[in-house]
């Protein structure tokens, strides 16, 4: 019954009338099972790639598909539409126009998810979201341990995801030189392949929204939305390590926003971040031009 509601979106009341039951137990009987799902198969479905074969399964895959090395994750953050009843205030208005709370999520080449986080309000901006998750937190602290470190042009680089111009640009975190292609060509060229391993994420949030259609007009309370998104990445996971047929993907507009500033904490992992990133870049252009 839950698995039903959140496929197709059905609402409480709904389901209420096709199983002969009250909309409370309905609303009820999805709590406990979302919650389930958020908690005790979250550490079982959702893991960041630390252990040393998936760690290099997933670097050797995003090398393949952009040329660059290291890459071990892509990271996006998106809206939920939620009721507007539940809420007062434009902090939960979207980009889009719609109120909304704002799921991030860290992809792999499989586009499954190993990292999920729902905690603000969808008038937030992705940089201030990622700030506020336990992922950051543990990048920053250096709690996530990586057994693998490569050596590019001097430059020791370590596992890094990759996400678009509204995150800083950190050591663990590239983002693009410029998002109207005014680079260099070997900036340009950078970009362009680190944006291809971004792609990884936008096919992964429009699968997931396709899948489990309740994520496209959340009918669940505001209490309760966090827990519901969560447990719709779990099951998306669940679906694509058992292969399960992909459904038509559901498109988000395409996004606009201004790119992040880096705060003052921040200063030291940004300027690392941006050596790194010419280190890359230089390595890639000589690469790809000697070919």
């Amino acid at each position: 019954m839950v698995l039903s509601r959140l496929a197709h979106g059905f609402s409480a009341k709904t389901l209420a009338s096709r199983y002969s039951l009250e909309p409370y137990l309905i609303s009820k009987i999805t709590n406990m099972v979302t919650r389930l799902l958020a908690t005790k198969l979250y550490p079982e479905f959702i893991k960041i790639p630390v252990s040393r074969r998936r760690l290099i399964e997933t670097t050797q895959a995003f090398e393949e598909l952009t040329s660059l090395p290291n890459m071990c994750g892509a990271i996006d953050g998106s809206p939920i539409k939620v009721k507007c009843g539940d809420i007062g205030g434009n902090v939960y208005e979207c980009r889009y126009g719609y109120p909304s709370v704002l799921l991030q999520v860290v992809a792999d080449h499989k586009k499954m998810f190993w990292d999920v986080c729902v905690k603000a309000p969808g008038g937030s901006d992705d940089a201030s979201h990622l700030r506020e998750s336990l992922l950051y937190n543990r990048l920053v602290s250096g709690d996530v341990v990586w057994d693998k470190v490569i050596n590019v042009r001097g430059h020791h680089v370590r596992p890094y995801i990759v996400g678009d111009w509204c995150y800083p640009l950190l050591s663990f975190l590239m983002t693009p030189f410029s998002h109207n292609g005014s680079g260099t060509p070997a900036q340009n060229l950078f970009d362009g392949m680190l944006m291809k391993g971004r792609s990884v994420v936008v096919d992964a949030i429009a699968l997931l929204k396709g899948r489990w259609k309740i994520l496209q007009d959340l009918n669940v309370g505001l209490n309760h939305a966090p827990q519901t998104i969560v447990a719709c990445c779990v099951l998306h996971n669940l679906c694509q390590i058992a292969r399960e047929p992909e459904p038509e993907a559901w498109k988000d507009p395409d996004e606009g926003g201004v790119p992040a500033r880096v705060l003052e904490n921040e200063k030291s992992f940004h300027y690392f971040g941006d050596s790194l990133r010419q280190a890359l870049t230089d390595d890639l252009h000589q690469r790809l031009s000697s070919r």
